[in-house]
């Protein structure tokens, strides 16, 4: 980040934008000392309420964080601490600055929290580590942290990421209520719709620089910069299903080498199919849970499946019974017309090649010690056995989703969030799979990057006849990517039908409120200050 200056006014958001390495996150945490120990941060002015905070050590600066600048960091995984209760991670401000009395004030405040933030059977979750809970539970539970304290500022990375739309509303409502109660607020987002319902003030970054800065109508009604209206035209529900999300060249001529040859369709036209799967899990209450209750689904060759649903709603358990990560307790899946999840491993295992994975958070799924070379060249194809060869093709693959040769060495913790997921997708298609499984694979990018994985997602699936099973909360991705929709609720599947039908003629309740919860950016106009229909 390079000469960035702003200011925060209570009662006010500002919002920070832009694409993956544009200084966003760097800037959030150099406000508050996080910026880390190798980094160099200088600034003429640094204050906050009269304090130059240039000046605090490391025990001043525990002073502040939490109780006057609360912070939501943006990859909860990571954030939380993999081996403490979630309750005692979401306490421990409450407790540190004496803000209660007694350990069951401390529990109750805590079980508020969660449930302030629309964490369902918030008593249970809080006993939970944060691996027991769903992407989108264990953002809240940052949420709920940062807000234990009622700090006077608010910082928020990307608080809305793994978020389904019906949560992203109620957490959406919560931070207006900072606002209004007299908080500061700095919102750090690459959702542009997000954006426009909840900011005063919009900062625009490009390469570590402010290129734009205004009020949201201004910015949103009338760019002036290009990389603003080049991120505003790269939003995915703002343009036709027909055309291309991103302003790059097809990747076909990219595949047309004989490393990516056109796959033969050997397989079935149905290539991975589920009857009546039930998934149970026992809570820490000892109470026995349905997870997933009798979904059935059909995935056909060179079709993507789009799966929707709340938090919760069972979708990453039902993709990783697909997958044959955890087995079904009734039910069964079937892979290109044969037996799957009812085999021994031993007996999958030399099939595991041809269904791939892109998982939502890529950094737990990442060994950190591999290098970015390592990662990817472990999941080629068998038949690629020279060393160049094999060096050639990673070179490939990074270049195909749109990452430098420069980052082979990296390893995972020095990239940036959407640098590991691109990543993560060069390691799905490195083996030339038959079907990758999507969970959330481009809920961290930016809508640029964003842009060009669908593209490349979308020509991978005509040139290699790739079949895709795409989870996402996000409808307007979901809506540009599928042929088909399935809208699981609670375990169960509740609609299933073409994307046309379920977006254009919801038949359930349930499926026309998660349309209805949808932000929309709209252009030409006033920024739209409400939630609307896809």
């Amino acid at each position: 980040m390079r000469g960035v200056s702003f200011s925060l006014q209570a009662g006010r958001c500002l919002a920070i934008v832009g694409g993956s390495g544009s200084g966003k996150s760097v800037t959030s945490r150099a406000i508050v000392g996080l910026a880390g120990r190798r980094a160099h941060v200088h600034a003429r002015q640094l204050t906050f309420a009269g304090t130059d905070l240039t000046t605090l050590n490391d025990r001043s600066w525990r002073r502040v964080r939490g109780k006057e600048i609360g912070f939501v960091l943006q990859d909860a995984l990571v954030a939380l601490d993999p081996l403490r209760q979630v309750g005692k991670e979401i306490g421990e401000a409450l407790r540190l600055h004496g803000a209660v009395a007694s350990s069951e004030e401390l529990e109750r405040r805590v079980v508020a929290l969660l449930e302030l933030v629309g964490v369902p059977e918030a008593e249970i979750k809080a006993r939970q580590l944060p691996h027991q809970l769903s992407g989108g539970q264990r953002q809240r539970a940052l949420i709920a942290a940062a807000l234990a304290l009622d700090p006077r500022i608010l910082i928020a990375d990307e608080p809305t990421t793994a978020l389904d739309v019906t949560v992203q509303a109620q957490v959406l409502g919560l931070l207006e209520e900072t606002k209004v109660r007299g908080k500061a607020l700095l919102l750090i987002s690459h959702d542009l719709a997000v954006v426009s319902r909840i900011a005063d003030e919009v900062l625009v970054m490009h390469e570590g620089k402010v290129v734009e800065r205004g009020s949201a109508d201004q910015v949103f009604q009338d760019p002036q910069h290009p990389y603003t209206r080049q991120l505003l035209d790269a939003v995915p529900s703002a343009r036709p299903r027909a055309s291309r999300h991103s302003f790059l060249p097809a990747a076909r001529p990219k595949l047309q080498s004989r490393s990516w040859e056109q796959l033969p369709s050997t397989f079935p036209s149905v290539v991975l199919s589920a009857a009546k799967l039930v998934k149970r899990f026992k809570g820490p209450d000892g109470v026995l849970r349905t997870a997933v209750d009798g979904v059935s689904f059909e995935l056909r060759s060179g079709e993507t499946l789009g799966v929707v649903g709340e938090s919760g709603s069972g979708k990453s358990t039902m993709a990783r019974m697909a997958l044959a990560l955890d087995l079904p307790d009734e039910g069964a899946v079937l892979f290109q017309g044969r037996a799957w999840t009812t085999l021994a491993e031993r007996d999958r295992r030399a099939r595991r090649r041809a269904i791939s994975v892109i998982y939502q958070d890529p950094l737990s799924s990442f060994d950190p010690r591999w290098s970015v070379g390592h990662i990817i060249s472990d999941s080629l194809a068998s038949d690629v056995e020279s060393k160049g060869e094999r060096y050639d093709r990673v070179v490939q693959l990074l270049d195909l989703v749109g990452l430098s040769p420069a980052l082979l060495d990296r390893r995972p913790l020095e990239l940036s969030g959407g640098q590991r997921q691109r990543v993560a997708i060069a390691r799905a298609i490195a083996p030339r799979p038959a079907v990758i499984v999507c969970d959330e694979p481009v809920s961290a990018l930016d809508v640029l990057i964003q842009a060009q994985v669908l593209d490349l997602l979308t020509d991978l699936k005509a040139h290699l006849n790739i079949s895709y099973i795409f989870i996402s909360h996000d409808l307007g991705v979901v809506r540009q990517l599928s042929d088909r929709v399935m809208v699981m609720r609670q375990g169960c599947v509740v609609e299933t039908g073409t994307r046309d039908e379920i977006f254009l003629n919801p038949r359930t309740d349930y499926t026309q409120r998660l349309l209805a919860a949808v932000p929309r950016l709209e252009r030409g106009g006033a920024a739209n200050r409400s939630f609307s229909r896809v």
